[in-house]
């Protein structure tokens, strides 16, 4: 067997060196800060472009569904009034309201004699001079 081999002085030395790094300073690289400020500058680019691609997409989205929303809205408030109409219709009609009249109000019609038309009065002639209320004065003579 062969005796083992010496390190070096200089090695043994270091290896059984505690080394204190306390006092090292970095230095500040001035390309990573330029590197840091265009990584940054192209990742807010990519996010600016895919906002401003997916923006209108979201608005066409949004305002289809606002549309087809209305639409059926529409359909639902013509179908009530159609109905209200024909609901208006039938409490309206004459023969209704005289059976309710006489059957639930217990009405009757008046003898022939005891009816009065009363006519809608027809407007003044265009010449007539009328009193106005109000105006403490009557026609002009």
């Amino acid at each position: 067997m062969r005796a083992r081999a010496e390190a070096p002085p200089l090695l043994e030395s270091l290896a059984h060196k505690a080394i204190d790094n306390s006092k090292v300073v970095r230095e500040r690289d001035p390309r990573a800060g330029r590197e840091l400020w265009l990584l940054l500058a192209v990742v807010a680019a990519l996010v600016a472009s895919l906002v401003l691609y997916a923006w209108p997409s979201l608005e066409l989205r949004q305002a289809a569904q606002a549309r087809a929303r209305m639409e059926r809205e529409r359909e639902r408030l013509i179908e009530e009034n159609r109905k209200l109409k024909l609901e208006r219709a039938t409490l309206e009609n004459p023969r209704r309201v005289e059976a309710i009249a006489t059957r639930e109000l217990g009405l009757v019609l008046p003898p022939a004699e005891k009816v009065i038309v009363v006519e809608k009065a027809a407007p003044p002639p265009p010449e007539a001079l009328l009193a106005r209320q109000g105006d403490g004065e009557g026609a002009p003579n």
